[in-house]
């Protein structure tokens, strides 16, 4: 029988000759709060990673195959979509790994009203594209059917260009494309979106790559890229890797004089990936110091507990008790406190990051968020982390603080009042 802890158990927390002592209040509460910003911290960071990666994995490609000579000119720097995805359909290791593959040309272009133009850059995409995201953003129309030839003028544009143009869904807007002359489409908005990525909604327009083969004079096998979504994003730079092996062997194989270049969404979108990244250093922050203001509240706590007991301790010192079990007991009894913190604060800490995820109650500006509000992510094990971690750096505390007890002398505590 462990009879610490069962002393302990018949010890109350508060001063049997003061009850609710302020001082344990006040440090149930320092705790209560440090545990509740930990979790709000964690959950909020979660969700702004995952809502940002969501938002570039699903508008960018996982993995994008260009030419290497990209950038040089249009007119050369191309892909031949078909070479790329029978390379991929040849290998029976990366085939399977493969969701979606989709021939993207993109070109420079201004839209052009009565009262207003802009600069975008025209995303011509094939059938093989997903929409899914995008059909889910819509706020006004639809997305093209880009397969269809009978919708090879329609293009979907932001909510950003239709504000800026004041366009809606079924306005025709005169699309100007600038080369060695210039070439101008007509073009019919089938929808408007709005993603809240500034850098997306800003400068891209999407409609079928019909439209930018026909202006560049292209055949339907060619475009600016590739993109190859994977089933798994776990490694994208492994999944880069053996995608760009096995274009090049069949470079050789074929004696193609295209040499491509595989890129992963992390590299072509470097800001967003080092911003988030800085997000966890200021989470590791966040934690170092909660976890410190609860380390001295504690310890305070031990104090105050063990001072409203000191004749208590003279007593068990008395008939024999030694230094450490005496400390176990008051361990045990200030452990109270913690358990007592810790279902406070997750039933806290859990039913507001529940209320911001589903109620949406603290708003942020898009525009420098890429968010209208703050996203939340609650992950089981990033929370039973946390708890574990809380209960050991207690339990560190408690055991250096408890020291004090063995400066306590029996002769000095029976005249203490």
């Amino acid at each position: 029988m462990n009879h610490e802890l069962y002393i302990a158990r018949r010890m109350k927390l508060d001063n049997e000759r003061q009850k609710g002592s302020p001082s344990l209040t006040v440090a149930l509460v320092g705790i209560v709060l440090a545990i509740v910003v930990m979790i709000l911290s964690i959950a909020i960071v979660m969700g702004f990673k995952g809502e940002i990666s969501g938002k570039i994995m699903h508008l960018d490609a996982h993995l994008r195959v260009t030419n290497a000579a990209l950038g040089i000119d249009d007119n050369y720097a191309t892909v031949n979509g078909r070479e790329v995805r029978e390379a991929i359909a040849g290998d029976s290791a990366f085939a399977p790994l493969v969701e979606s593959m989709s021939l993207i040309a993109d070109k420079s272009a201004i839209l052009k009203t009565d009262e207003d133009f802009m600069g975008i850059i025209m995303r011509g995409v094939d059938e093989g594209y997903d929409f899914s995201y995008l059909d889910s953003k819509m706020i006004d129309g639809s997305v093209p059917a880009v397969s269809d030839t009978a919708s090879g003028n329609q293009i979907i544009i932001s909510k950003t260009v239709a504000d800026r143009l004041k366009l809606h869904a079924g306005d025709k807007v005169l699309t100007y494309f600038i080369d060695n002359s210039i070439k101008v489409r007509n073009l019919t908005i089938s929808g408007v979106f709005e993603t809240d990525l500034e850098a997306f909604d800003n400068a891209y327009v999407v409609g079928g790559i019909g439209i930018v083969q026909g202006v560049n004079g292209w055949n339907g096998d060619t475009g600016t890229s590739v993109a190859v979504n994977m089933g798994s994003t776990s490694d994208l730079d492994s999944d880069a890797y053996s995608l760009y092996s096995l274009l090049a062997k069949n470079t050789v194989q074929q004696e193609s004089k295209n040499l491509f270049f595989v890129t992963t969404t992390h590299q072509n979108n470097l800001p967003f990936f080092a911003w988030l990244q800085m997000l966890d250093m200021n989470v590791v922050i966040i934690l170092t110091l909660m976890m410190i203001v609860a380390a001295f509240t504690l310890i305070s706590a031990m104090l105050m507990i063990v001072l409203e007991r000191i004749r208590v301790i003279g007593n068990f010192k008395a008939m024999g008790a030694t230094n450490g079990a005496i400390r176990r007991i008051f361990i045990y009894l200030t452990g109270k406190l913690i358990l007592k913190a810790l279902v406070l604060g997750n039933i806290i800490g859990i039913g507001l990051a529940l209320l911001q995820q589903y109620g949406h109650i603290v708003r942020l500006d898009p525009t420098a968020y890429y968010m209208p509000y703050v996203p939340i992510s609650l992950s089981i094990p990033a929370l039973v982390m946390l708890n574990i971690g809380i209960i050991v750096i207690s339990y560190l505390t408690l055991l250096g603080a408890s020291h004090i007890i063995s400066t306590i002398k029996p002769t000095a505590t029976m005249r203490f009042e």
